[in-house]
């Protein structure tokens, strides 16, 4: 051993001191790397939920990575009279060349201590929406929805989003909180259909198929109230009457789960197509042009 001492110290200059603390900080690595890998190996074979497999990845990679910086650090500037002194003269270096990366680093620990979201949330940061499906210390990755997509559903790109961005940009998170999002359907139907048979038609759809939702969203809302100034006077649908240009706009209001958007829009416009497909007086209005005589068509009190 003394040997393979003396030749390291003779090619690479490194003396005895240094080189025992390389192979302790070496073994700490090791073996901790197996204890995590055992560890993990052990929690796969217990469950399958990929929510927990994933959650203690990433929990034992963050105490084996905290342990093994304390016990190597503990290793190596054990003989130093003060670690502060040393790391002050790298601080001022290190702060101007990895500016983004500290920055990052202290992003990710606001996210672990505040969680403004977590793995699994349906978020918008800045301009990027997206599923969050893994969180690291400098980046967060998300599945992206919207975009050339319609109605929020998931455009297939992987989103790799610096973690500085959480503490610039703002974030809207779909998941945490209330839980539910409010959607809104626009029909526009002609000035001569009647609109009022139409428009309960519309509060029936809507009632048949988000009214189930109000008790949920109620408790919901009561726990949410909680922590966040959060109230509303109705949870459950209703339609509301417009006038534009080409006719007279109702538009149905209702409480919905984030990721069920647009199955729920098919749904109810299927419906609509269908009510009003047996209607004889009401139509669907869509831009065009046609000439009104007033004399003819006008209210008797405004002919001339």
């Amino acid at each position: 051993m003394e040997n393979l001492d003396d030749w390291i110290h003779n090619v690479t200059g490194l003396n005895i001191e240094v080189q025992n603390r390389l192979y302790l900080s070496i073994l700490i690595i090791v073996v901790l790397w197996l204890i995590r890998f055992i560890t993990y190996k052990i929690v796969c074979n217990k469950t399958e939920n990929a929510q927990i497999r994933y959650r203690w990845q990433k929990g034992l990679t963050y105490i084996t990575v905290i342990i093994g910086l304390l016990m190597v650090g503990r290793v190596w500037f054990a003989g130093m009279q003060s670690l502060a002194t040393y790391l002050g003269l790298l601080s001022a270096g290190i702060a101007i060349a990895l500016k983004d990366l500290i920055v990052s680093l202290a992003a990710w620990l606001f996210l672990i201590w505040r969680r403004p979201f977590s793995v699994g949330d349906r978020i918008q940061i800045g301009q990027y929406f997206g599923d969050v499906i893994d969180l690291r210390i400098f980046k967060f990755t998300l599945l992206e929805i919207g975009n050339w997509v319609d109605a929020d559903q998931s455009t297939g790109r992987i989103m790799h989003i610096p973690n500085l961005m959480v503490l610039t940009e703002p974030i809207a998170n779909y998941s945490k909180g209330f839980q539910y999002i409010w959607n809104e359907i626009s029909v526009l139907v002609t000035f001569e259909s009647d609109w009022k048979k139409a428009k309960e038609i519309l509060k029936n759809i809507g009632s048949r198929h988000a009214e189930h939702l109000s008790s949920a969203a109620e408790k919901k809302l009561k726990e949410a109230s909680k922590k966040y100034m959060i109230f509303y006077t109705t949870l459950t649908p209703t339609v509301y009457t417009a006038v534009k240009d080409c006719g007279v706009q109702l538009t149905i209001r209702y409480l919905i789960e984030p990721r069920s958007r647009r199955v729920s829009e098919q749904a109810i416009w299927e419906d609509i197509l269908n009510e009003f497909a047996a209607c004889d007086d009401i139509d669907f209005a869509y831009p065009t042009q046609r000439f009104y005589n007033n004399a003819l068509e006008g209210k008797e009190g405004t002919r001339p």
